[in-house]
């Protein structure tokens, strides 16, 4: 690895502005803005993907991987990806740092802990939480209704048994007794708050307006009323400074914020995305999961804070091609040729085109190549491309690093300046908060009905009485499904989705619909990923993949 110093000069980064974690990691001082925000910003290029299968699509590593090649090419580039939540590292997805010879490093910081950002946010959430019934214990002066506490506990952990817990248990001196619940770090509205913040004083007015609870008279209790912020805004005073690190091939790449695509707006911080595009000439950054999930909200609410993409790397593989073709795991992990497979599962890749082109962005198919993939089958993905007017190309970047992006990058740069963006929003925040739901679920779901609970109605009730219902939706809904049901693959038409609650961001500034069986504190599966990380003599990590 290249020390951070000269990493960070490659993108004109000044030493004074580096607040160095070690010889390999630093944070950025945000008043490098006061010195580059007159510049002109470089071209932004968004990765994407389909419904991918249950260990991804390698959307990282392409990210990763086209950023070097596009450094190969004599280009000035950076790139931004999410800090890795520990909870999935240690669960089913494993190591969120790219991987082969496209990766951020040093990879095992980076996974684990890196910097205390993920500690700070889970600190000044669980304060927030603290305070609150603290609060309640002390007299309660607001009168809150105990069955609309809103605000949970979170861990950065997959813990399925924190989902529904009760607290102040003990006795008199031990709290109020009352229903609670845990959430991931990764879910939290701090998390939001903080990847969407571009400066302290406005992660202060964001982490005011948090609704905590409600009164009996249905008045919502903030963080500013419980006199919450300023200590919030001290545990978060390095957290919202973006960190800097390098890629195998020492490309500049900022990891900052953490926020999933699932069940949150699932990309990296605002800030580094802002800052990127001052120093780079290409800056290249992802979005989570699918367009039907991290792009889509990338577009509508990411984008109304004055960036928007020039274009996007749609990611596929053949092997989620052939998932949603049919195939079961087993066989398409021991390599089975299919190629009706292949052919069917073409119908999610043509919804998630079909996405992008909705929001007036052109597009480029990137092809991510596994061991083992056929020339004939991905000789089909070509055609689809062609017949469709896509540029594309395959990416064999976790082995060849950025010289297996370079026809990727090719393509990219002539799709940047041969085919101009006509950016459009998916809806108008002046909608009716159902409209804007429905517009989601049927354009980019292809859903042909959206229903609601009784809670939900509720909620869009009280959404309309404090007057936030011009607000963005985020929703929160399975990645591996155009529908609210995992297990429904390929491209459904006419489905239901069903909305279960809506939570109200406040801080963030957005509204989470709830649909089918999404949760957000997820679960460890029957054979964790943890069960394979160890330490060596000397000190190394080893199995975190």
């Amino acid at each position: 690895m290249l020390e951070i110093q000269e990493v960070a000069k490659k993108i004109g980064i000044k030493g004074n502005e580096l607040i160095l974690y070690g010889k390999y990691k630093a944070k950025v001082d945000l008043k490098i803005f006061k010195r580059v925000n007159r510049r002109r910003d470089g071209k932004l290029i968004l990765v994407s993907t389909i419904n991918p299968t249950f260990e991804g699509e390698g959307k990282t590593t392409i990210t990763i991987g086209l950023a070097q090649a596009l450094a190969k090419l004599g280009k000035k580039v950076c790139l931004a990806i999410r800090e890795p939540s520990i909870g999935p590292v240690m669960g089913i997805k494993g190591g969120g740092t790219g991987g082969g010879k496209s990766q951020v490093l040093p990879a095992d910081d980076i996974n684990l802990h890196f910097n205390g950002d993920l500690h700070a946010i889970t600190s000044a959430h669980n304060l927030l939480s603290a305070l609150l019934d603290n609060h309640i214990f002390h007299g309660d002066r607001f009168h809150i209704d105990p069955r609309y506490i809103v605000w949970p506990r979170v861990l950065d952990m997959n813990d399925r048994s924190l989902r529904n817990v009760v607290v102040g248990l003990g006795g008199p001196k031990d709290g109020i007794p009352r229903q609670d619940r845990f959430s991931i770090t990764a879910a939290s509205e701090i998390m939001a708050i903080l990847c969407l913040s571009q400066s302290m004083e406005e992660l202060k007015k964001r982490l005011a307006k948090i609704i905590v609870a409600y009164s009996y008279d249905e008045e919502p209790i903030t963080a500013e009323q419980l006199n919450a912020v300023g200590a919030m805004a001290a545990l978060l005073k390095d957290a919202i400074k973006p960190n800097l690190v390098q890629t195998t091939e020492g490309v500049p790449a900022f990891v900052h914020g953490g926020p999933f695509a699932n069940i949150a707006h699932g990309t990296s911080s605002l800030i580094s995305a802002k800052l990127g595009l001052k120093l780079a000439d290409y800056f290249v950054t992802e979005a989570g999961f699918g367009t039907d999930l991290g792009a889509e909200k990338f577009f509508n609410i990411v984008c109304r804070y004055g960036i928007k993409p020039d274009v996007v790397v749609l990611v596929v593989s053949l092997k989620a091609l052939k998932w949603h073709g049919g195939m079961n795991l087993d066989e398409i992990k021991k390599g089975k040729k299919s190629v009706r497979a292949v052919k069917k599962g073409l119908e999610n890749l043509e919804k998630h085109v079909e996405n992008i082109k909705l929001f007036g962005v052109p597009l480029v198919i990137a092809l991510n190549k596994f061991d083992g993939d056929r020339e004939e089958e991905m000789k089909i993905v070509e055609e689809f491309a062609e017949k469709n007017g896509i540029p594309f190309a395959v990416a064999d970047v976790y082995r060849q690093g950025g010289e297996g992006g370079i026809e990727l990058a090719g393509k990219v740069i002539s799709t940047i300046y041969s085919q101009k963006p006509r950016f459009k929003f998916l809806y108008a925040l002046d909608l009716p908060v159902k409209e804007k739901i429905e517009t989601i679920a049927k354009k980019i779901y292809g859903a042909g009905r959206v229903v609601y609970s009784l809670t939900a109605e509720d909620d869009i009730r009280i959404i309309n009485k404090l007057g936030l219902n011009d607000l963005p939706i985020c929703m929160a809904k399975t990645p591996y499904s155009l529908t609210d049901d995992a297990s429904i693959r390929g491209r459904p038409r006419n489905f239901k989705i069903t909305i279960k609650e809506i939570r109200i961001s406040a801080g963030a500034g957005f509204l989470v619909p709830i649909t089918g069986k999404i949760t957000t504190m997820p679960g460890l599966p029957a054979k964790p990923a943890a069960e394979k990380i160890n330490v060596d003599e000397d000190g190394n990590i080893i199995g975190i993949e």
